[in-house]
């Protein structure tokens, strides 16, 4: 089971990424911080049927006494009314400081639940469980987390790192198309800006079919990178927001579509596609030597070839 280390240099200690397949089902150990602690998941209703169970049968394992919270379904359900209706139920399960909220989900439970998480008593214990491609390889690490307000997306937020992320990678298994395709986006971004190995792999790869046997692989060597940003630039002013590559433009015409047509890796491919070498998409690598990182130290891309970890949602 590939590990992953996370050190931001706010924190006292680094945490770890566990990636894997079944972990859902054998995360008692895993878990054993939460032993004696109320521990709240929180997940959406897509979410919920698939995973909610197995998750609350492995926190009781470990010793948790356990409690659910499950949100609507959407990038609508980022807003500051579900935000209150989370602190309510923190209110109502007793939460204090030495508790854990697990967010299980996609990017949007992940952010909202980060974003409670940090504020409520002024932080509780946070554990990041992904379930789509795109927040297992971005917006699970590195510690953004956030909602929106109705002049902009990720406007009221805060810089939060978890105490462990969790990934299993069979949840993959139940995503449509789309869905994978967005977190394939984020993967070729990292690929384009500091991995040209991972680029060529998915290259060669070419469909789902290919991918799916290497993709705790993949996703490991995702985070990697993205924690390696996140322990040089913590709060994005300086190298991480190379991570912020081909997403301007992808997030312009994300927005001008408003129904969100375009999710989110969908919306920074389509980015990148829009400013890359018209020679073709194996070009785009080559932008470290024409300028998408300066060359001196406080631009330079982090190592991808040294182990550590890497920053993703940007």
């Amino acid at each position: 089971m590939p590990i992953v280390k996370v050190k931001a240099p706010e924190q006292a200690s680094a945490y770890d990424i566990h990636i894997g397949h079944g972990l859902l089902k054998n995360a008692a150990t895993l878990l054993a911080m939460c032993r004696g602690r109320r521990a709240m998941i929180v997940t959406d209703e897509n979410v919920a049927p698939l995973y909610a169970d197995a998750l609350r049968d492995q926190l009781e394992l470990a010793g948790a006494q356990v409690s659910l919270f499950v949100l609507p379904a959407g990038e609508t359900t980022k807003c500051m009314a579900q935000l209150e209706r989370l602190y309510d139920a923190f209110l109502d399960a007793h939460l204090t400081r030495k508790d854990y909220v697990i967010a299980l989900g996609g990017g949007v439970v992940g952010d909202l639940t980060g974003y409670a998480a940090c504020t409520y008593l002024r932080g509780v214990h946070l554990i990041q469980v992904p379930t789509t491609l795109l927040a297992q390889v971005d917006s699970s690490v590195g510690g953004k987390v956030a909602i929106n307000h109705p002049r902009g997306k990720n406007l009221l937020g805060a810089f939060y790192q978890p105490e462990m992320v969790l990934i299993d990678c069979d949840t993959l298994r139940t995503l449509d198309a789309r869905q994978v395709g967005a977190g394939l986006g984020e993967v070729i971004k990292y690929g384009c800006i500091a991995d040209k190995a991972l680029f060529e792999t998915i290259e060669r790869l070419g469909s789902r079919a290919a991918l799916m046997p290497r993709l705790d692989e993949i996703v490991a060597r995702c985070c990697a990178i993205k924690a390696r940003y996140v322990h040089e630039d913590p709060h994005d002013h300086g190298v991480r927001m190379q991570l912020n590559f081909g997403k301007h433009d992808g997030v312009r015409r994300a927005a001008a579509r408003r129904s969100g047509l375009h999710r989110h890796g969908r919306s920074g491919k389509v980015g990148r596609d829009a400013g890359r070498d018209p020679g073709g998409h194996k070009r785009a690598h080559r932008a470290g030597a024409q300028g998408v990182w300066p060359a001196d130290r406080a631009g330079r891309a982090p190592d991808a070839g040294a182990s550590g970890g890497g920053d993703g949602a940007g």
